[in-house]
């Protein structure tokens, strides 16, 4: 079925390909798969859809691409898919066609920066006739690689980690496979399987490459958060411990700001110029007020703005700049941010954080359609990243300034289902379940803010937020006044 997705498969014809009877081929996929043939089928149709969606380029016809996977009424599976994956196809296309866009604009040349760790790129094993694709699909993802701030290696040397990757079929049934190992341990990593058309066209190769670095970047990411933790302090340099204080700077919780906050002034003191350490210090710093972990906000601002400003001068990767422009955005900077987030995607243009951070900008201008569209690339970039939780916050509050009052509740639930350490997201989810007239939810919702905050009031939430619109923050700040927050 995954072979031919477009063929009218019957029951009979999976039965005689099984080499059993109709009525055993229906019972075995109800016991392991829970699904008869049929549904089985459809599913995978689905996914190949919504996969070719995601990697088209900008002239593909949703026509074309749903008889290409089986589907011969175009308006049903445009209804399907809507109730699958939240938005109709035209919008992954158009939000396909964005992302197309920024990876075109993107110079020939990028950014080298210190602290680069290299991977070991290895031949991609293929077939004879698939011998050239692989090379070149090498060629693009070293490129890609370079670009998201990792050094590539050809030939062993003092790599940490080892890419390895097998192609296999052929035209549109191509399958990539790769694997990320460490060098020192043997230890595999990270998986990544590619399914789809991958040919002599250079554009879907480039697609294929990004995405699969950036799907790649935040398992390396863990990787070299966990060899810096596991250095003795007394070899710790700069780079180890603003890496240490990663994962501190991204939880948004109270706890985690302190930690890293302690770390990054220990790298600022071994090296006052390090990019990253005084771009992830201004947003922890701002983090400090946004998230209501200080008693001195004015204070907390001011040191945020003074290191962003020295960020600002520093000459940073794509992470780097990700990461500066989310301090600035907090800082209310928000044409600076635009500059420095627009810089990030220009470096590499599957900066997942980069992307998120481009959403926030254009919620924060009021563009709720744009917004929910940059959320998404990032999401579709890296769904497993550690911060793609904020994206769905996003995603919630751009729903909130279109007026899609529980479909905002909705989204904003799940980003708490993924960390639920994250209270303050209350502020936005309780007036969206007001607004939505679900009295008892909003209820429900104000409660665990107070919990979590006792004490807190309107007017410190409304000192709390970044820039939103103002008919996004009288709505917001209404409705929570109307269901109980003091003023």
């Amino acid at each position: 079925m995954r072979a031919n997705v477009g063929r009218d498969w019957t029951v009979v014809d999976l039965a005689t390909a099984a080499g059993v009877s109709s009525r055993t081929l229906q019972r075995q996929f109800k016991m392991f798969l829970g699904k008869t043939p049929h549904a089985a089928l459809r599913d995978i149709r689905f996914d190949c859809a919504r996969r070719e969606l995601l990697q088209s380029l900008p002239e593909e016809k949703v026509m074309d691409l749903a008889l290409r996977c089986g589907f011969a009424h175009c308006g049903r599976f445009s209804i399907e898919y809507r109730r699958r994956y939240g938005e109709t196809p035209s919008q992954t296309l158009k939000r396909q066609a964005v992302f197309t866009g920024v990876l075109a604009s993107m110079p020939s040349f990028f950014t080298s920066g210190r602290d680069r760790l290299t991977v070991l790129l290895e031949q991609i094993e293929s077939s004879p006739e698939n011998a050239e694709i692989a090379r070149l699909v090498a060629d693009e993802l070293a490129t890609a690689l370079a670009r998201a701030g990792v050094a590539v290696a050809r030939q062993p040397r003092s790599a940490r980690y080892r890419l390895t990757g097998v192609m296999r079929g052929w035209s549109w049934q191509t399958r990539l496979t790769l694997r990320l190992i460490e060098v020192d341990t043997g230890r595999h990593l990270w998986a990544h399987c590619a399914d789809g058309a991958i040919g002599e066209d250079s554009a879907p190769r480039e697609h294929l490459a990004t995405r699969i670095a950036a799907a790649l970047q935040p398992c390396l990411r863990l990787a070299e958060i966990d060899r810096a933790q596991q250095k003795p302090e007394g070899e710790l340099g700069a780079h180890d411990l603003a890496l240490r204080a990663m994962p501190g700077v991204l939880s948004l919780d109270a706890e985690g700001n302190a930690r890293a906050l302690d770390l990054l002034e220990r790298a600022m003191v071994l090296d006052p110029n390090h990019a990253l350490a005084t771009a992830l210090a201004a947003w922890a710093h701002v983090q400090r007020v946004v998230y209501h972990f200080t008693a001195t906000p004015v204070e907390e601002r001011a040191r945020s703005a003074e290191l962003a400003r020295k960020a600002q001068a520093l000459a940073g990767d794509a992470t780097g700049l990700a990461v500066l422009g989310n301090a600035l955005t907090l800082l209310h900077d928000l044409e600076a941010a635009d500059l420095v987030i627009r810089r990030a995607l220009s470096v590499d243009g599957g900066s997942a954080w980069a992307w998120s951070r481009h959403g926030w900008i254009d919620l924060y201008k009021g563009d709720a359609e744009s917004a929910i569209e940059r959320f998404k690339i990032a999401l579709d970039l890296a769904p497993h990243d550690t911060f793609a939780f904020n994206n769905l916050v996003g995603i919630g509050c751009a729903h909130f300034e279109a007026g899609h009052h529980l479909e905002s509740a909705q989204w904003q639930e799940r980003a708490l289902a993924e960390h639920p350490s994250a209270t303050w997201i209350h502020r936005t989810l309780c007036p969206a379940y007001v607004e939505g007239g679900a009295r008892p939810e909003a209820q429900r919702s104000l409660a665990a803010l107070q919990q979590r905050y006792p004490g807190l009031t309107v007017s410190e939430v409304q000192q709390g937020l970044p820039p939103m619109s103002a008919g996004y923050c009288n709505r917001l700040f209404g409705a929570l006044h109307t269901v109980g927050l003091p003023a």
